[in-house]
């Protein structure tokens, strides 16, 4: 009896320790958010980093447990839904239709090259396997909208002619990127186990069965939002005060994003697409304030597990790797972006384009993420690690080279 007693204590402090740190992340978590943003930093740059410090803190104090890393990740795979549900929430594809013609151009060349730029280093200079090397590849085509267009926002110049072709690119890159990752997570289980047959017709019948699914999922998302969303919203509206529409918005995005886990896609897709099922109705656009309080308080916790997931141990193999990493993730868009652009714009215009393209961090990492979770075989602990240092320092730069470009230069003046 003694020994059940004790065993108790035992679970209740365990219990207690892991709520006490979740409660320290959580105001940390919103003191960096409050802090970053005054010197015009994204807080992820920060989130990230206080993973890396709760890792190196664990390796002399090693209170993180099993069960603590089980919670975490269970909060890490919430956070990535709620936080690509509002990257959908905040799509513009009304907008992004008026301005195809001029924005399509830039995003096709931005993305095959920094796509075809990765790889090729990743697998004639890294010496990594096809599929690492096209995770890689696919990761290094998307940007983060988020980080560039708060800067744009603190210089009000997003209302711009070129601030609307800024976001407009950078949504494209985003749908573009989830897309890549629907088709890659289909076919690199099979190139792993096939490694001898035909590729081409290996990957046409794995990417048309993907491609079905993707426009499947697609017209379902799209039926409803056309025909069931706003009576939906509408019926919430009546019955709910605002906190309660904002829980049950959450609720249906949690609900979209496992449907898509259930038929095979990854639920991070799912969240993206059901951020756009409600982004076209004026209504649930009202609740995406309130839905922020959920937002900041999940969406952290996959930033901060990824600092957490940083090997220290993988430090001699990114030596290498991390500047090369760099270095191709700032050439890839900076020229793929500006090259296209000076068609119809000066080179300053142009130039500032590329580097607000350049940073990484929601599609990138999440895309990084998956594949850490499938094994070595798809992404080694080494570019794991590279890649989100990378995205860290891109995350970090951009923002500071924004903020000078656009004190020189004043697109809200066109």
């Amino acid at each position: 009896m003694n020994r059940l007693a004790a065993e108790m204590v035992g679970m209740d402090n365990d219990f207690a320790l892991l709520i006490l740190i979740l409660g320290g992340i959580l105001v940390i978590t919103n003191l960096m958010r409050g802090g970053l943003k005054r010197v015009m930093m994204p807080s992820l740059a920060g989130f990230i980093v206080l993973g890396i410090i709760i890792r190196m803190v664990d390796s002399k104090a090693g209170f993180l447990t099993g069960e603590f890393l089980g919670v975490f990740d269970f909060l890490a795979e919430v956070g990535v839904i709620f936080l690509l549900f509002r990257v959908g929430l905040e799509s513009n594809l009304s907008g992004l239709r008026r301005q195809l013609k001029q924005a399509s151009i830039i995003w096709l060349v931005n993305i095959v090259f920094s796509g075809i730029l990765g790889y090729v280093i990743a697998y004639l200079v890294f010496g990594l396997t096809l599929i690492q090397s096209l995770f890689i590849a696919i990761a290094l085509t998307a940007t983060s909208v988020a980080i560039s267009v708060g800067v744009w926002h603190e210089a009000r110049a997003i209302k711009s002619r070129t601030g609307q072709l800024l976001v407009d690119i950078a949504e494209m890159d985003d749908i573009s990127g989830i897309f890549l990752m629907t088709i890659l997570f289909s076919i690199a289980p099979v190139l792993k186990e096939s490694a001898q047959v035909s590729l081409l017709p290996t990957i046409s019948v794995l990417a048309g069965i993907s491609l079905a699914k993707f426009i499947g999922f697609s017209t379902a998302c799209i039926a409803f939002s056309r025909f069931a969303e706003q009576h939906l919203t509408g019926f919430f509206k009546r019955l709910l005060p605002i906190p309660g529409q904002t829980v049950a918005l959450a609720g249906f995005a949690l609900i979209i994003a496992a449907l898509a886990g259930l038929i095979g896609f990854s639920m991070a897709i799912g969240a993206f697409f059901a951020g756009l099922v409600f982004s076209r109705d004026p209504q649930a656009i009202k609740l995406e304030t309130p839905f922020s309080v959920l937002h900041d308080f999940i969406a952290p916790f996959f930033f901060i597990n990824i600092g957490l997931l940083i090997d220290p141990s993988t430090l001699n193999a990114m030596a290498p790797m991390l500047p090369v990493l760099l270095g191709i993730a700032i050439l890839g868009k900076v020229v793929g972006t500006s090259g296209p652009a000076l068609l119809t714009s000066n080179w300053t215009t142009a130039l500032l384009l590329g580097v607000s393209m350049v940073p990484r961090a929601e599609i990138t990492m999440v895309i990084m993420h998956r594949g850490l979770n499938l094994g070595e075989w798809a992404v080694p602990k080494e570019v794991f690690s590279s890649m989100a240092l990378m995205s860290l320092i891109t995350a970090i730069i951009v923002p500071i080279l924004l903020h000078i470009m656009l004190k020189r230069w004043h697109p809200r003046k066109e």
